[in-house]
């Protein structure tokens, strides 16, 4: 699971290493999560629950959380808690 965040928007995929693709991916782009009035802390709680679902449909239980390099704080932190609390283990 790699997270990419910019100043307005985050990022969300579960990449297959060996593969060499990715499996499932969301961002706060989607209609159902963009189209809201709320904070981008509250997007990425969303995004993060949209991506536990969306891998439950695919299978998919347990991934390794990749941050990039962002800080685990804030949105990055909101995604990740929300992906756990909806059944994604990392």
């Amino acid at each position: 699971m790699t997270v990419f965040r910019s100043n307005k928007e985050i990022y969300v995929q579960l990449v297959d290493d060996l593969g060499n693709k990715t499996l499932v991916a969301t961002s706060s782009q989607v209609p159902d999560i963009g189209g809201q009035k709320s904070t981008k802390t509250e997007k990425a709680k969303l995004v993060g629950k949209l991506i536990a679902e969306k891998a439950k449909e695919a299978g998919i239980s347990a991934v390794v959380f990749d941050r990039n390099g962002y800080l685990y704080h804030g949105r990055v932190k909101s995604l990740a808690e929300a992906a756990r609390e909806n059944g994604l283990k990392f």
